[in-house]
This record gives C-alpha cells, sequence and structure tokens, in this order.
C-alpha cells in the first residue's frame, strides 16, 4: 500500500525529479490541467479538485511513513492540487497559464497566512491544505490580472 501511496504523492515518480521536484510536479499539474479542461464540464473540474485533495491526504500520508519524514519533497501531489485551484472555471489562454503557473510558484514558497498555519496541520491533511490555500490565493491574484489585461490572459 506504501508503494502506491508514494506512486500517488509523486503524482508518479514526478517528485523524485533532482532538481526543484515541487516545480516539476506543478508544471506536471498542467498535463492534469489540460485533460481535465479538455472535458469541458465544470462539475468535472471541481470533481477533479476535490478526488486530488481527498486521494492527496491519503497519499500523503502513506508517503510521509514510506519516507519517514514530515512533507518531504517527493510529495508532490500538493502542487497538483494547487495548480488545479489555481486555474479553476477561469478561461485562460497559454499566457494566462503561464502567469497563474507563477503564481502558485511563488504563494507556494511565500505562504502567506493561513497557508503557514495550514502546513502545521498533521499528516496529509497539512501537506495539501497549505497548497491548497496558496492555490486559491493564485487563483484570487490571475483574476485581478486578467481583469487588468484580459486580451492576453483570456481566450
Amino acid at each position: 500500500m506504501n508503494q502506491l501511496a508514494l506512486f500517488l504523492a509523486s503524482f508518479g515518480y514526478v517528485g523524485f525529479f533532482p532538481i526543484a521536484p515541487g516545480t516539476a510536479g506543478s508544471l506536471a499539474a498542467l498535463g492534469l490541467f489540460a485533460l481535465v479542461r479538455w472535458v469541458g464540464m465544470p462539475a468535472f473540474e471541481l470533481g477533479m479538485i476535490g478526488v486530488v485533495l481527498a486521494a492527496g491526504i491519503w497519499a500523503a500520508n502513506g508517503a510521509e511513513r514510506a519516507l519517514a519524514r514530515k512533507d518531504p519533497g517527493p510529495i508532490v501531489i500538493d502542487e497538483v492540487l494547487g495548480m488545479l485551484i489555481t486555474l479553476a472555471l477561469l478561461p485562460v489562454s497559454l499566457t494566462g497559464i503561464a502567469v497563474g503557473f507563477v503564481l502558485f510558484r511563488l504563494f507556494d514558497v511565500v505562504k502567506p497566512f493561513p497557508a503557514d498555519r495550514m502546513e502545521r496541520l498533521p499528516g496529509g491533511l497539512g501537506v495539501m491544505m497549505d497548497d491548497a490555500v496558496a492555490g486559491l490565493y493564485a487563483h484570487l491574484a490571475l483574476r485581478l490580472c486578467m481583469w487588468w489585461l484580459p486580451s492576453w490572459l483570456i481566450v
């Protein structure tokens, strides 16, 4: 069971990328985002966020046990969740996706309140929730950017 948890938590072992695994996980999340957006159903998009959150909590718990560390670098399912939240339901262009990516990475690194507090929650819940909050901040910032520069960021 720990191998399945590790596979999911590392998003298919992307989290073992030797340089900036969180950034690699965020980039890999764009593939899942493309699939979700291709389906074209807002309910599916929101449902996928729920599935990634639930699966991520379970997988992060198992991966922490398997790797014997709290929130180890190879766990990147939280970055996948954050990217999905960042881009959720927004009619973004490729430039908008790139801006969303940069905003999410910024908020994920800085961890403004209450993301920093969420990180202290136990186990997989803490692993996932700080990135969920960072994704929410990035989503709101991206909305603001889209309002300022709609021709660049909106499809």
